[in-house]
């Protein structure tokens, strides 16, 4: 049995900054995967502890009510950067709601995996390099999220291929891949490679129960892995964005300002400042494999047949 219970298929739904909410989250979970968000997506602050209060009984009421249901724990992504200010109080809402799974990501985790630990969560650190990885590891997390070329939002340069051998060389634990994986069978194949899970984020975003406007995901519909730009230039952290948002923005995506300046991203229709990740949309580079916009339910059950059909020609 998977290390995180009995689940529909190997895969983690990804948190996304403003996208995903409660809704995605308990679909996903009904649905046999992993649901995660960003804790910052919770706002003002207070609202956390009833998203977390929402989703442990909506899950608990569903676990009682079939209890042969592979209903999947849930996730919250905690930005333990020295500069957000909310992490205290959103690590001790986690505590307090003990949340089954805590996502780290873009810095070290220190003393939050004690915490955690302590009340029987699991920890799993995003990185991009292995260097990264073994810090991660030196502070005891219980899994890696190794975050390749392509991954939608803040990511990494490194090829799958290399990145995965080269951490099993040292980690024998849970090990999750990312990086533009939007089908069944690739979530076999980050299996074969030698990760345990598959991290799949730019794909939901393009469900029903996604808090994704439809010009985000009619974007996603368009685009292809060559209308992704790879850049620092939003958030001071290299990530992935669709070219269509930042010409809407009035930028030129071959010819972005260097970070340090301060650019002026100009207004939206509503006349409000054009903002990173509201009006720059993130995307990975498996945006040339999105056609539609089901619901999660409807995707899920695609790529466990999809999954299925590759193993039995393994």
């Amino acid at each position: 049995m998977s290390c995180l219970g009995p689940l529909t298929l190997p895969l983690i739904g990804a948190p996304m900054f403003l996208v995903s909410h409660p809704e995605l989250v308990l679909a996903q979970c009904l649905a046999g995967v992993v649901g995660s968000f960003p804790a910052l997506n919770a706002r003002p602050a207070e609202q956390l502890h009833a998203w977390l209060a929402q989703i442990s009984r909506t899950l608990e009421l569903a676990r009682e009510a079939d209890p042969e249901r592979p209903i999947a724990p849930y996730a919250v992504n905690l930005i333990v950067h020295p500069g957000n200010a909310r992490l205290p109080a959103d690590l001790a809402a986690c505590v307090e709601f003990r949340v089954p799974l805590v996502i780290t990501s873009l810095s070290s985790p220190g003393d939050l995996v004690r915490q955690v630990h302590a009340y029987g969560g699991r920890v799993f650190h995003d990185v991009i390099t292995v260097r990264h990885a073994e810090k991660a590891l030196s502070e005891g997390v219980d899994g890696l999220i190794l975050v390749c070329a392509g991954a939608g939002g803040h990511g990494g340069l490194l090829n799958p291929f290399a990145f995965t051998a080269e951490v099993r060389r040292f980690w024998g634990g849970p090990l999750v891949l990312a990086g533009a994986l939007t089908e069944g069978r690739q979530i076999l194949a980050a299996q074969v490679m030698g990760a345990d899970y598959a991290y799949m984020g730019t794909r939901f975003i393009a469900t029903r129960e996604a808090q994704a406007s439809p010009e985000y995901q009619q974007a996603l519909l368009e685009s292809r892995a060559g209308d992704i730009v790879y850049t620092d230039h939003f958030t001071g952290i290299p990530g992935n964005y669709l070219k269509a948002s930042i010409l809407k923005a009035g930028l030129d995506p071959d010819h972005l300002p260097q970070k340090k300046e301060k650019p002026d991203f100009g207004k939206t229709a509503a006349g409000e400042p054009v903002k990173a990740w509201r009006d720059i949309w993130g995307a990975g580079q498996g945006v040339g494999n999105i056609g539609d916009v089901p619901s999660v339910e409807e995707l899920v059950s695609r790529l466990k047949r999809e999954y299925e059909a590759a193993k039995s020609q393994v």
